[in-house]
C-alpha cells in the first residue's frame, strides 16, 4: 500500500529541508561539528520541526541513525513514568558506533506534565555527555524556565509561499498532476504556512481529478472561496440582512462549514475590506464576542446571524 504523501515526500536529509534556511544551516554545523547543545523546536504545526530533527540524525548518524535516535510523542506518554523509565534508560547507555552521542526526540513536549518536565531537567543536566535532547512545541511558553535556559531555542515561522509552491510543483511533476495557478493559491490559502496541510490538501483534491483547481481544492477542504465570505459581509455591511443570511446559509449547508470555520474566514477577510479603519475594529470586536458565545456552547446558526445583524448597525 502506498504511503501518504507526507510522509513519500518528507526530507531525508537537511539539504532537503523547505525553507528556514538559517535553521537548517545551523543545524549542518552541529553535523560537521558533530557536537550539538540540547534544543528546543518552538513553532505552528507543519513548518518543518520534526522533520528537521529525523533530517539531523539521518545527516549526523548516517545508517545508525534508528539505533542512536529515540522518538517520543509527549502528547500521548506525558507522565513522570515515561521521563523515569524510558527517556533514563535510553540516555544512561552508550551510543552504538562511532557516534558522538545519543538523541532524544521528544514531540509536542509542551503536553508534558510540570512533574514531568522537573524530572527531565535533572536527566538532561545528568546524562549531557552521551545523551543530547531535543523537545519539539507549539507554544513554548509552556515549557518550564529551568529547560528553556538549558535549550539553544529554535523558533519555527511559518513556510513562505514560494517554498510551499516549489515542494507542491514537485510533487505534481512526479504525481502527474496539473497544477492550475488558481489551485495553487487555493491550496496557500487553506494551508496558511502549514507544509503538511499543503500536501494532503493536494493528495485529497488529485483524488478527485488530475487537473488541480481552486474550485476543487476550496470542495475538498470544506472551505468558502475568499470571495464568497467578502460578499456576505459587504451585503451585511450594506444592511441586506437577508441576502446575507441566505449566504450564510449556503456556506453552512453546501458546503458543510461549521461556525467557527466560518468566522475565522470572516476573521481573515475584514483586512482586506473596502471600509474605515474604525469599523473593521469594531468588526474584528463583534466576531471576538461571537466566537466566545460559540465556543461557550451557544446555537452557532443564531450567533452567526446575529453577528450579521450586528454588522449592518456599525
Amino acid at each position: 500500500m502506498e504511503k501518504p504523501w507526507v510522509e513519500k515526500y518528507r526530507p531525508k536529509t537537511l539539504d532537503e529541508v523547505a525553507g528556514h534556511d538559517e535553521i537548517t544551516n545551523r543545524l549542518k554545523s552541529y553535523v560537521k561539528n558533530k557536537s550539538m547543545p540540547n534544543m528546543l523546536f518552538s513553532g505552528s504545526p507543519g513548518t518543518g520541526k520534526t522533520t528537521s530533527a529525523l533530517c539531523l540524525a539521518r545527516d549526523l548518524f548516517g545508517e545508525h541513525w534508528r539505533d542512536n535516535f529515540l522518538e517520543l510523542n509527549a502528547s500521548d506518554e506525558r507522565g513522570i513514568d515515561v521521563i523515569r523509565t524510558k527517556v533514563k534508560d535510553f540516555a544512561r547507555t552508550k551510543p552504538i558506533g562511532d557516534a558522538p552521542f545519543k538523541i532524544i526526540f521528544l514531540d509536542e513536549s509542551d503536553a508534558l506534565t510540570s512533574d514531568a518536565q522537573n524530572a527531565l531537567r535533572r536527566t538532561m543536566e545528568k546524562y549531557l555527555d552521551i545523551c543530547r535532547f531535543i523537545l519539539s512545541c507549539n507554544y513554548s511558553s509552556k515549557i518550564i524556565p529551568p529547560i528553556q535556559s538549558r535549550c539553544a531555542i529554535f523558533r519555527f515561522s511559518p513556510l513562505k509561499m514560494e517554498d510551499i509552491v516549489k515542494k507542491l510543483k514537485e510533487i505534481a511533476e512526479k504525481e502527474g498532476l496539473v497544477l492550475e495557478d488558481s489551485g495553487v493559491e487555493a491550496v496557500i490559502y487553506v494551508s496558511e504556512g502549514d507544509m503538511r496541510k499543503a500536501i494532503n490538501v493536494l493528495q485529497t483534491a488529485a483524488a478527485v481529478s488530475n487537473v488541480i483547481t481552486d474550485e476543487i481544492v476550496y470542495k475538498v477542504s470544506s472551505r468558502a472561496r475568499p470571495e464568497e465570505i467578502k460578499k456576505m459581509i459587504e451585503l451585511a455591511l450594506d444592511g441586506k440582512f437577508n441576502e446575507a443570511r441566505d449566504q450564510l446559509y449556503k456556506l453552512m449547508i453546501e458546503w458543510g462549514m461549521s461556525g467557527e470555520d466560518i468566522l475565522l474566514q470572516i476573521f481573515r477577510e475584514v483586512p482586506n475590506l473596502d471600509i474605515e479603519e474604525k469599523k473593521k475594529v469594531h468588526l474584528v470586536e463583534a466576531v471576538g464576542e461571537c466566537d466566545f458565545r460559540i465556543v461557550e456552547g451557544a446555537n452557532e446558526r443564531i450567533q452567526l446571524c446575529a453577528l450579521l445583524a450586528k454588522m449592518g448597525v456599525l
